[in-house]
């Protein structure tokens, strides 16, 4: 199936494929991973689905593939791009030497939502890495990704497919409103399946350490490395005034267009200070979303309340984020009164970006 968006030059293939077994790619989807893989090779933008959320890809190694990558996102270009390999033996492409910690972290999380960042071969431009000499490379979990990566015969960097500071992407639908007219082509292969990036870890340092958190938390990967993992303390700070290292994690991210505000504390004092907010609000005449669980989504007087699930399912809230936050757009609320998510497993990768897509404005009761 092919169709494409009214005046514009975008084309959107929806794939099949099998996820019961193998994970192939249905035969009425070859020819469309096959021109999908030109494109690629020709230096053109095709967006994609992960396990994590879509990403936008290009040529890693072409430098101008790079630039039309941060053309069309709005992206500052000093703002690394993760390069997505579909063999593990790729990563002794572009990485000038792979430390052991690497190999043991691929061989326990590749195909996975984990990147590791290495010192980059002088084959790698600065146009990819953000004009850094490492390099970002992680091998997603997702047969229409490594597909592409095979059919293309390049190693392919990828961003998240969408406009630098809106909600990353978990639908075909979503790169579509942001970036149709502007990529070639968007593979749709259904909602993703996690929902939040994908965990970095630097192994440039002597200690390794999490510049973005993820679904693969810091206790998994020293687990599996057998030494401490630390985490970059820009990134738990709840304010904005400790700036993390990783050059992507300084900018504004995941934001709605209305302003949001985090509430934080017991449940009971949480949903009668967000109650207060939002009566507050309706009053000056401001329309008001709250983000809430199916626990407390009752307990709310705003115009519209937004369920993440059960406050006990991560995996359900974190797959449902990034598109609260997309409706809430779609819905034009003016105001957005979130509860906090500190959840114990991938809480702090939930709570880091929502933090993010709330500029840190948080309210402790």
């Amino acid at each position: 199936m092919v169709y494409y968006n009214q005046g514009m030059n975008t084309k959107i293939y929806k794939i099949n494929y099998d996820n019961r077994d193998a994970f192939g790619i249905a035969s009425d989807s070859e020819e469309y991973m096959k021109e999908a893989g030109e494109l690629i090779a020709d230096g053109e933008l095709v967006a994609f689905p992960t396990e994590t959320v879509y990403g936008l890809g290009g040529d890693a190694l072409h430098p101008e593939a790079a630039k039309k990558i941060y053309a069309a996102k709005g992206r500052p270009s000093d703002n690394p791009l993760i390069i997505h390999i579909a063999e593990i033996s790729d990563l002794e492409r572009v990485a000038r030497e792979v430390p052991p910690q690497a190999r043991l972290l691929a061989e326990a999380f590749w195909p996975g939502p984990l990147t590791m960042v290495v010192w980059k071969k002088d084959e790698v431009p600065y146009a990819t890495t953000g004009g850094l000499e490492t390099v970002a490379v992680r091998m997603p979990n997702h047969p229409v990704a490594l597909e592409l990566i095979r059919k293309s015969g390049k190693l392919i960097a990828a961003p998240s497919a969408n406009t630098s500071g809106r909600p990353s992407p978990t639908e075909a639908a979503h790169v579509a409103e942001d970036l149709s007219g502007r990529i070639a082509m968007i593979l749709d292969g259904g909602s993703v399946g996690i929902g939040i990036e994908s965990t970095i870890i630097d192994l440039t340092e002597q200690t390794p350490m999490v510049l973005r958190p993820g679904y693969i938390t810091p206790q998994m990967l020293s687990e599996v490395l057998g030494e401490e993992v630390i985490i970059d303390p820009g990134i738990l700070a709840t304010d904005d005034t400790t700036k993390p290292k990783a050059p992507g994690m300084k900018y504004k991210h995941y934001a709605p267009k209305a302003d949001m505000v985090i509430v934080d504390g017991e449940k009971s004092v949480v949903i009668e200070e967000i109650n207060r907010l939002t009566t507050e609000a309706q009053a000056a005449g401001r329309k008001v979303a709250v983000i809430a669980t199916e626990e407390t989504r009752e307990s709310y007087c705003a115009d519209i309340v937004l369920s993440m699930g059960k406050r006990e399912d991560e995996d359900s809230i974190a797959q449902h984020m990034y598109k609260i936050l997309r409706d809430c757009d779609d819905l034009d609320v003016q105001e957005i009164y979130s509860e906090s998510f500190q959840t114990p497993r991938i809480g702090q990768a939930i709570m880091n970006r929502l933090l993010k897509a709330a500029g840190h404005q948080v309210i402790h009761v």
